[in-house]
């Protein structure tokens, strides 16, 4: 099979090499997928240069979220499980870990409705306790994590306040549903904010990306607001002044949505069907803004690490949706 490899850690357009492989073979508990679509994520570019807390043996596969078919013809949703990751021809899962693909998707739309959205919904409803009538600012909100969290949050009654990077990504946001759209680079965040509340700030802010956005959020949140931390894409991991905590009386609140898939599995479930069902009636729909071959690979996750890319890039292998 064809099958991405990254053999020493760097670029990923630099470091992802397009070879031909022998099929992964599935250990115990493992089910062996032929991969229809393979979505693209910033954890693989954080993988190929060396700096995920994931850190697989190379040479490895990227690819951390897929749409793909069982020997037995099933459509599914899957995580593989490092070094056979999602950008190649096949690839391996845990067979209890695999989730039905919805019917009202695509296989590239599916592939997208995985990471970014259950970390959305954990983030959103587990841990926030986002309720219908507040504010909810989104960091990065044109983005594939962004939009996901723009997209629930309208779903969960909320007001929106998107926050991105240049008139592009503006113009996406305000596509997605959002209600307010801050461009960072040309607007005062904080200002923009504040005059958008009326002075009382944002309910709930949804921050993947840290260092600047995080010193924004940390004046911007309401009384008994809740800053959820999902992530540092901006490669800065701030380091949060608790005596601020206390006197706004505002939470801080850390997701790894990786972790319940082993504390608590059965909440990953019945996450997943709460987005099908979203799905199903429209409230909830990837965004793909880009559709690649499998021998584009490399380029695409160069985009997404460069920050160029608005939604999802999703790798279709060729003859599928």
């Amino acid at each position: 099979m064809q099958a991405w490899q990254v053999h020493e850690t760097g670029e990923p357009s630099e470091v992802m090499r397009l070879v031909e492989v022998e099929r992964p073979t599935p250990g115990a508990g493992q089910m062996l997928l032929r991969v229809r679509a393979a979505n693209i994520n910033f954890p693989d570019a954080l993988m190929c240069r060396g700096e995920y807390q994931v850190r697989p043996p190379l040479p490895f596969t990227p690819g951390v979220e897929i749409c793909a078919e069982t020997e037995d013809g099933r459509r599914v949703i899957a995580n593989p499980v490092l070094p056979y990751g999602g950008f190649a021809e096949y690839a391996v899962a845990d067979a209890r870990a695999l989730l039905p693909a919805p019917d009202s998707l695509d296989d590239a739309e599916a592939a997208a409705l995985h990471i970014g959205y259950q970390t959305g919904w954990f983030g959103l409803h587990r841990r926030a306790h986002l309720e219908a009538g507040e504010t909810l600012l989104v960091h990065a909100a044109a983005g594939g994590v962004g939009s996901a969290a723009v997209q629930l949050g309208k779903a969960a009654g909320a007001t929106v306040i998107g926050v991105v990077g240049g008139a592009d990504k503006a113009a996406v946001a305000r596509e997605l549903g959002c209600d307010v759209v801050v461009d960072r680079r040309s607007e005062d965040v904080i200002a923009a904010v504040k005059e958008a509340t009326g002075g009382r700030g944002a309910d709930v802010i949804y921050d993947p990306v840290g260092g600047e956005a995080y010193a924004q959020s940390a004046k911007v949140v309401a009384f008994e607001g809740r800053i959820v931390v999902v992530g540092f894409a901006s490669g800065t991991i701030p380091s949060p002044a608790l005596n601020h905590a206390l006197v706004k009386n505002y939470s801080i609140l850390g997701l790894h949505w990786g972790l319940y898939a082993t504390k608590n599995p059965k909440l990953i479930l019945r996450c997943h069907e709460e987005l099908t069902e979203l799905a199903a009636r429209g409230a909830i729909k990837p965004l793909v803004s880009e559709r690649v071959p499998l021998g584009e690979a490399a380029a695409a996750v160069q985009k997404v690490a460069d920050g160029r890319s608005t939604g999802r890039i999703a790798v279709v292998m060729e003859g599928v949706a």
